[in-house]
């Protein structure tokens, strides 16, 4: 939370990786390389 009458709301944020997480299966990636991969796919 930012201070009083600063909003820095970062829900954007976590919209785009909440979607992202449903859109992507990485349950099968065993490394960061094949987590990269699926990701830039």
């Amino acid at each position: 939370m930012s201070r009083k009458a600063n909003c820095w709301d970062n829900a954007p944020q976590e919209s785009f990786y909440g979607h992202m997480k449903d859109e992507i299966d990485i349950s099968q990636c065993t490394t960061f390389e094949g987590i990269h991969q699926v990701i830039s796919d």
